[in-house]
């Protein structure tokens, strides 16, 4: 697998999960959606960090990592009402896909 489409993949998942930090209510933008951005943010840090490495389990472990961190904290958005039952299920769909061609990054990486 091409690091290049995981990369363009979440590329789109941070462009739109931005936009939707950008709508929470001001109290939870600085807290909550704060937390949200980075993680976003980061995952996308070490996916490009990765695609570089010759040595690339380790970074791709810690992106997997924080993925699910993610998914845990926009459960909880959605649980706030910050996302609606809708965008939830479009983010988590997403992230499956990410999360798959990650996995086989990983295991393609291990060899």
């Amino acid at each position: 697998m091409s690091c290049q489409v995981l990369l363009v993949r979440w590329y789109e998942v941070v462009k739109w999960l931005l936009e939707r930090v950008e709508s929470f209510p001001k109290n939870q933008r600085f807290i909550f959606g704060q937390r949200v951005a980075d993680a976003t943010l980061d995952i996308m840090d070490l996916l490009v960090e990765a695609a570089y490495r010759k040595e690339k389990r380790e970074v791709l472990v810690r992106a997997n990592l924080r993925l699910e961190r993610l998914r845990w904290l926009l459960r909880l958005a959605r649980e706030r009402n910050l996302l609606t039952a809708r965008q939830q299920e479009f983010v988590a769909e997403q992230f499956l896909e990410c999360g798959k061609m990650l996995g086989g990054w990983i295991k393609a990486s291990a060899a």
